[in-house]
């Protein structure tokens, strides 16, 4: 998951084979949502079911889904939950927890109903579900990412189902789900479902085959600017380097699903597809661009952890968040792929990738530098661990480029990272986890000792990364800061949203004296409420400011809000994180680079 907040998805990626049958009959399911009442904002959701047992007593809604990080408690976007026998007569039903729904009666059961909120329009208190993981419902369109829509019933969450979509006849599906004789779209189990989100209304479809995979694009665009034809079209170059990035894809079908309205969250990913929530503007090529880039990021997660992962990702637990140790892999890996295969497929210079670089560093200065990677990892469910979220696509993107240069050094030039990627790809797939405990000694067991080394220095643990030493392998030059002597005007700390709340952070010492707090929530600006909405607009108002005007600032911290009395400041500007290319590097540095610069 790859989420954008105001200025700029680990995966539903489950392992199973999406043309599977469980094995057993079971108890038949059938979803049917009525999309064709959608006056209310909620999804009528109704399952027709049959051979329920003693032990299928309970209806689970998702607490939360993979690759989220995120507690959702869909339960609390139900309404009118009910069951009913074969006569029609409605049973006793009881909710017994934020998630969960007590039928009185499971073998009698033959119809469950219930209501459930979209919830981009629905306000809660706390916990908003990210927007590209959530479910929308208007007059010309809808979204859903199956746990926002979707429950299953205890000891059954393998077990396969079939969705019917009522829906006006003009509307065009998208999805990576099949459908069957009877048009009903088929998922092999809960998990399938979660993993395969649909959109539908008035939408434009391109399609093409690239080397044996067909790959599809939905898109909804609210004033019709961004058509399905014109994405593809900036699509291409970047599908050609992950072809030769990956060797081979491992899927014969991907649907791409872009829905451009008025906010930017970012995208999701899933084994077979990937959802996208975007904000509308003129496809010129620098946001084209910005879009490709941001596919790179989710098309690389059909490697991992579509077919690298452990089995926490595969025995995914939807009551209680369980996080797994190895977001190194799945997303900090994934991003570090997206941008060097395109540095490697020639869509990127060597001077942008760096100055990429230089970027994700800055993002890294404004998170806690004593937050390990698997600390970030561990604490990803927690309000602590949604502060330092967002890094694991910078810091942990870093860490992984430094893997690389790692391995390219120890194998003398002839396997980095991606060809370790590659061989583990093969080796486990879709089918076979690797253990969650044990996957830093299988690696370095498959690669070096030095490299165990290197998770417990910079993965485990958060020693400073060893930027100058390892770029200097490649002949390339890193200097963390450069002295200007130029003065500037400063609000003196810097923004960012990790949480989807804007923040402060890096606070500069004579800041510090006003009472600003680094990761103080900033609630309002001169008495204007902030939002990410509005926060381009109200904070880029203080750049009219000159040394010394005064403003103020509201921040919540710990529940509590205060009133500080801040001053623009000036300092001397300082360039931070320079890469350079090494004019003198050494005839081996230029060989190490010239192998890094490409698919061995």
């Amino acid at each position: 998951m790859k989420k954008i907040i105001a200025a700029c998805g680990l995966a539903a990626m489950l392992s199973f084979s999406p043309d599977a049958t469980a094995a057993g009959k079971g108890p038949e399911l059938t979803y049917t949502i009525n999309l064709n009442d959608r006056a209310d904002d909620h999804f009528k959701v109704t399952l027709d079911v049959k051979g329920l047992k003693a032990e299928n007593n309970i209806f689970q809604f998702a607490a939360t889904a993979p690759g989220t990080y995120q507690t959702m408690d869909i339960g609390r976007f139900v309404k009118a939950f009910k069951a009913y026998d074969k006569k029609g007569r409605e049973l006793e039903v009881k909710q017994v927890s934020t998630n969960q729904w007590q039928l009185s009666k499971p073998d009698k059961v033959r119809k469950i109903s219930y209501q459930v909120a979209e919830t981009w329009d629905t306000p809660v208190e706390d916990r908003k579900v990210y927007g590209m993981c959530g479910t929308s419902l208007e007059q010309d369109h809808a979204l859903i990412n199956g746990q926002g829509v979707f429950g299953y019933l205890k000891g059954l969450q393998a077990a396969p189902m079939r969705i019917k979509l009522e829906h006006p006849q003009e509307w065009l599906v998208g999805t990576a789900l099949k459908t069957d004789a009877k048009g009903y779209y088929t998922a092999n189990s809960y998990d399938h479902i979660v993993d395969s989100p649909i959109m539908l209304g008035n939408l434009t479809k391109a399609a093409t085959d690239y080397n044996g995979t067909t790959i599809d694009i939905y898109t909804y665009s609210k004033t019709g600017k961004i058509r399905s034809e014109d994405l593809m079209q900036n699509m291409t170059s970047m599908l050609g380097a992950a072809h030769k990035f990956v060797v081979d894809f491992p899927v014969d079908r991907y649907t791409f699903l872009y829905h451009f309205e008025d906010q930017d969250w970012g995208a999701w990913e899933h084994s077979f597809s990937s959802g996208y929530v975007m904000k509308e503007h003129d496809l010129t090529p620098q946001y084209a661009k910005q879009l490709t880039d941001i596919a790179a990021h989710e098309f690389f997660h059909i490697i991992t952890p579509l077919n690298i992962h452990s089995e926490i990702i595969e025995q995914f637990n939807f009551v209680e968040p369980t996080p797994s140790q190895h977001l190194w892999l799945y997303e900090g890996t994934t991003e570090w792929a997206s941008d060097m295969m395109q540095l490697r497929g020639g869509l990127v210079d060597l001077p942008a990738y760096l100055q990429d670089l230089t970027q994700k560093l800055y993002v890294d200065d404004n998170l806690d530098k004593n937050y390990s990677i698997l600390k970030l990892a561990l604490t990803s469910y927690t309000p602590e661990g949604q502060k330092q979220y967002g890094n694991i696509y910078n810091r942990g993107a870093v860490a992984a480029a430094l893997l690389d240069i790692r391995l390219l050094e120890l194998s003398g030039g002839k396997r980095g990272l991606r060809e370790v990627i590659n061989e583990l790809s093969k080796e486990y797939g879709q089918k076979k986890a690797f253990p969650e405990n044990e996957f830093f000694d299988v690696f370095t067991a498959k690669t070096y000792p030095e490299i165990g080394d290197f998770f417990n220095r910079y993965i485990k643990n958060a020693e400073p990364l060893p930027l100058t030493e390892y770029y200097g392998k490649l002949g390339i030059n890193y200097t963390p800061t450069v002295s200007t002597g130029e003065m500037i005007k400063s609000l003196g700390f810097n923004f960012g949203a990790p949480d989807g709340k804007i923040r402060v952070a890096n606070i500069h010492e004579s800041i510090k004296t006003t009472g600003l707090q680094d990761f103080d929530e900033v609630v309002a600006v001169n008495g204007t409420p902030l939002t990410l909405q509005n926060a381009n607009q109200v904070l880029g108002g203080l750049s009219a400011l000159k040394p010394g005007d005064a403003y103020k600032f509201t921040v919540s911290r710990d529940g509590q809000q205060k009133e500080l009395d801040l001053k623009m400041i000036e300092r001397e500007k300082i360039l931070k994180h320079r890469f350079e290319v090494n004019e003198q590097a050494t005839p081996e540095q230029v060989a190490l680079r010239n192998n890094w610069m490409r698919n061995l």
